[in-house]
């Protein structure tokens, strides 16, 4: 009787170890698995892979508004007054998925804090006028208050860009050549006032343990 009370207790031991052993293994598990979140700088070089990324949007959006400020051209055209422009979106030429509604933000947000240009922004026209309906035409609005059509002030000129690119790859190294064009132009004369570009070349090679 002692033996089979003496086994017993030995099984349940045993069996209770594993039990703890499992515990224990799924909570080192959770832990190893759990996802660590932190800040990061959002100005550092980002080297993930070769496509398109934050830092070549931060580039080009800075170059080329560092070169539209800096044209003796635009100097002039800016000396007395703060000219309205019109920033279409920028085209993408890659083969790559990029949002290049992003680029064209910050080159609208730059240029319009550095005091020199108004905007008129063309992607909130529907709103606006949805708006200026609501108030000329609905009775909660009073019509003495209302903003009458036609006061709205149109672009005088357009900034307007492209981005493409050239993709080069083989089993060994794969290459990627960005060229991002802006141009300004006087919407009355149709004459383009400024005009630059810049350049990205970013290089993928194969290493010893692979890409």
């Amino acid at each position: 009787m002692n033996t089979v009370n003496t086994t017993k207790k030995s099984t349940l031991k045993t069996l209770s170890g594993f039990a703890l052993l499992g515990l224990s293994a799924l909570a080192l598990s959770g832990c190893a698995n759990k996802a660590v979140v932190s800040y990061g700088d959002a100005q550092a070089v980002e080297t993930t892979d070769i496509n398109f990324g934050s830092t070549d949007l931060q580039k080009v959006a800075s170059q080329m508004t560092d070169s539209l400020l800096a044209s003796p051209v635009v100097g002039t055209l800016t000396a007395n007054t703060r000219p309205i422009v019109f920033v279409e979106r920028i085209k993408n030429k890659t083969s790559e998925h990029i949002d290049t509604e992003s680029i064209t933000d910050s080159i609208s947000t730059q240029l319009l804090r550095s005091g020199k240009f108004r905007f008129v922004d063309m992607g909130r026209v529907e709103a606006a006028r949805k708006q200026l309906n609501f108030q000329n035409n609905d009775a909660l609005v009073d019509p003495t208050k209302a903003i009458a059509f036609g006061q709205q002030v149109g672009a005088q000129y357009m900034l307007y860009g492209n981005l493409s690119s050239i993709v080069k790859s083989n089993a060994d190294k794969a290459d990627v050549y960005y060229k991002f064009t802006m141009r300004l132009m006087d919407l009355k004369s149709g004459l383009v006032e400024w005009a630059d570009e810049t350049e990205i070349r970013k290089t993928r090679e194969k290493s010893t343990f692979g890409w």
